[in-house]
């Protein structure tokens, strides 16, 4: 059976050393890497709240531009079946000439 010396210890000790400062330095690496990660989330994040933001004002303001469009058209076509049922009633002679 062989025998360990000293030496060999000190060998494997410094090896063993060398090895947890090796990942030490590499989780530390990890560390800052995920952290600059989460910060430039956080602000892609926050450009798209602002921008879904003001793509809701944007849709908001063409809602209320279609209702009025919707009631602009309503009050023409109102006025043209008016106009039809009055032509048709003159026609026929429901109303008298003037």
């Amino acid at each position: 059976m062989p025998t360990v010396t000293e030496s060999d210890l000190k060998e494997l000790k410094d090896l063993i050393t060398s090895g947890f400062s090796r990942l030490d330095a590499e989780i530390t690496g990890l560390k800052i890497s995920q952290e600059r990660l989460s910060g430039q989330i956080t602000s892609l994040d926050e450009k798209l709240t602002g921008k879904i933001n003001v793509l809701d004002e944007k849709i908001t303001g063409l809602g209320k531009r279609l209702e009025f469009q919707e009631f602009i058209n309503r009050s023409i076509l109102g006025g043209l079946i008016i106009i039809v049922l009055g032509g048709v009633a003159k026609y026929f002679g429901i109303m008298p000439n003037p």
